[in-house]
């Protein structure tokens, strides 16, 4: 595999993708299979394809259940999730089928997900159904809830074996992979862009950028606005103690809050065996802080600067209080499980992984919900790209490339907007 050390000052290409995360990945092979000619090279500042949100990731499939009818997150998780599991099959990759359950633990909730039950059918998933108390201890023993929707076609993936096989499908088709190569500017101009990068300069046609958390930063690079910001949220899980993995069999989610993107915590089986439980979202000190004590102070001062995110803290301080309690305070985190699966006990959560998402976050203090990218000249930004992103990857790059062939902009609207 290539590394950023042999980059040509100015080498030429017909396409650059920025960024070797799952989505940077799968943009990268859509390209190539398009067009088997096409010079494409794939730039990361780090080591490896898959550092950060790939390599972060829960690993669930998802079905397409949350989002809205008619949303470009709904439509590209449905069409995504067939891809990938298309993908996994062709590259003998272990996947698990294990289905989800969304569970109502109190008459409040009992409206969503009637609502939930309702936007999975109007999104074509197969096999919803409501279950009542004793259907939910048919699926799941352990756990216990006033009504769920089950929906059979959720599962579990590792998405680090999906990137490695993207990346051995890349390097098969002469793809140049080219790590330790961080951009830091961008020139567009009529022939298309200059790439400056700490391992040298490429040229490029056209370029696509899937830079995750810092996504801001490209667009601002290209010259694009510098809001909707990323904004860092850290999710910590727990992991339940090995002989007690036979309390959860698949995966246990609770109601979303519609006014929130972050879904709670919940029960995730991974595919090796083990099983998350978590996370929280607790506002991250830097955008690569996966552990409570990583501090960017740059980073940190840009986020507390942003007026949106201000306006984030003044209407929701309350809820993030709350976080960062259960995120320190072991007995809050375990009440939060507790709630849907009683049996669980303090000696049964293990220290888990953190991850951190790419929250963009508008002037407003509203959380840009859909997917959505910046089109300026020759790039093509993603600005915007959370869960279901992962399952959606292949069904993204297809709708990226379509966009910079046709040469127009917008996935969805096309603008980042806030959650309604």
């Amino acid at each position: 595999m290539r590394s950023g050390a042999g980059v040509r000052f100015d080498q030429q290409y017909d396409v650059a993708v920025v960024g070797a995360g799952i989505l940077g990945l799968a943009t990268a092979l859509e390209l190539i299979r398009r067009d088997p000619t096409r010079k494409v090279v794939v730039l990361d500042k780090e080591a490896g394809p898959g550092r950060h949100q790939t390599g972060h990731n829960s690993g669930v499939i998802h079905s397409g259940l949350y989002y809205a009818e008619g949303s470009a997150k709904a439509r590209l998780c449905v069409a995504g999730r067939r891809l990938m599991l298309e993908y996994c099959a062709e590259h003998d990759i272990p996947v698990r089928l294990c289905g989800k359950l969304v569970v109502a633990s109190d008459e409040s909730e009992l409206g969503r997900l009637a609502t939930l039950h309702a936007r999975g059918i109007a999104n074509g998933l197969a096999g919803l159904e409501i279950v009542d108390e004793h259907g939910i201890t048919e699926i799941e023993p352990a756990v216990r809830g006033m009504r769920a929707v089950w929906v059979p076609e959720a599962g579990i993936v590792s998405y680090s074996r999906v990137a490695a096989a993207l990346t051995d499908d890349l390097t098969a088709a002469r793809v140049d992979l080219r790590y330790g190569a961080e951009v830091m500017r961008v020139h567009l101009d009529a022939a298309g862009a200059r790439l400056e990068t700490t391992a040298g300069a490429v040229r490029a046609s056209q370029v696509i950028a899937c830079a995750g958390l810092q996504s801001d930063r490209i667009a601002r690079m290209a010259g694009a606005s510098p809001e909707p910001k990323i904004v860092p949220f850290r999710g910590d899980y727990y992991v339940l103690r090995p002989e007690r993995r036979g309390l959860i069999r698949g995966l246990v989610y609770p109601v979303p809050d519609p006014r929130f993107p972050f879904l709670g915590v919940h029960f995730t089986p991974k595919i090796d065996g083990a099983v998350w439980l978590g996370p929280n979202a607790v506002f991250a000190f830097a955008r690569e802080g996966y552990r409570r004590t990583d501090v960017s102070l740059s980073d940190l001062a840009e986020s507390v600067g942003y007026l949106g995110f201000r306006r984030l803290v003044a209407r929701h301080w309350r809820t993030g209080l709350a976080e960062m309690v259960r995120d320190v305070w072991k007995p809050t985190f375990l009440a939060a499980l507790q709630r849907y699966v009683p049996a669980l006990r303090g000696v049964d959560l293990l220290p888990g992984p953190s991850g951190v998402r790419a929250q963009a976050l508008d002037p407003k203090g509203g959380l840009v919900d859909d997917f959505s990218y910046d089109f300026i000249g020759p790039l093509l930004n993603v600005r915007n790209a959370p869960s279901p992103a992962a399952t959606s990857a292949l069904a993204l790059a297809r709708e990226f490339v379509d966009r910079l062939t046709e040469g127009r902009g917008g996935v969805g609207e096309g603008v980042a907007r806030p959650t309604a």
